[in-house]
């Protein structure tokens, strides 16, 4: 752990404990939590997902959403860079893939917060056996 140099790092540090204790907390009753899962394989990060899920975060808690937003590894979908697993409490799974700052807003304005899907969904190509 490096020294706390000053009044700043103290609060990130701050910060930092506190985003884990709220992920921790919300992981008790994730189906009813809308969750955003970006693909941060070696793909989607040279795609620009590192940035995607920054804006999820800073966005999601900018509007008071109640969300949680987590990493993935690779989907499967290199060609379709970066991608989101949008989930809606209730709902099934959704992934969006060429997501771009445009696009993660038209996501955040239109799916999450009037629950009408938007362009760019990629479809299901399997299903799992019960």
């Amino acid at each position: 752990m490096s020294k706390v140099k000053s009044l700043g790092d103290l609060r990130k540090i701050k910060e930092n404990i506190k985003s884990r204790m709220d992920l921790r907390e919300k992981s008790e009753d994730i189906e009813n939590i809308i969750q955003v899962k970006v693909a941060m394989a070696t793909c989607g990060i040279a795609s620009g997902a590192k940035e995607v899920m920054e804006y999820f975060i800073a966005e999601l808690h900018k509007r008071r959403i109640n969300a949680v937003v987590t990493q993935t590894g690779c989907m499967g979908y290199c060609y379709a860079e970066p991608t989101i697993e949008l989930s809606m409490p209730g709902e099934l799974p959704v992934v969006y893939g060429n997501v771009n700052f445009k696009k993660a807003d038209e996501i955040m304005e239109k799916h999450i917060i009037r629950g009408e899907m938007t362009d760019g969904i990629i479809p299901v190509n399997y299903l799992t056996v019960d």
